[in-house]
């Protein structure tokens, strides 16, 4: 993999895994993310993020 691409890739996994803080906002505890729908969307979207964020790296460390 070119340079300027494999930087591209870890920019774009970066910019991911910081928005990541923003969506614990008004989360206090774990069960926060249970006790309301907004809390669950909060909760599959950080772990949306964590997951692309893996396949992304793996693609890297593959080429």
């Amino acid at each position: 993999m070119s340079d300027p691409l494999l930087t591209d890739r870890l920019g774009a996994v970066l910019d991911a895994l910081e928005r990541i803080p923003d969506r614990f906002d008004g989360i206090e505890a774990p069960t926060d993310f249970l006790a309301t729908k907004q809390g669950v969307d909060r909760m599959d979207a950080i772990c949306m993020v964590l997951i692309a964020a893996g396949e992304a790296l793996k693609q890297i460390d593959r080429k």
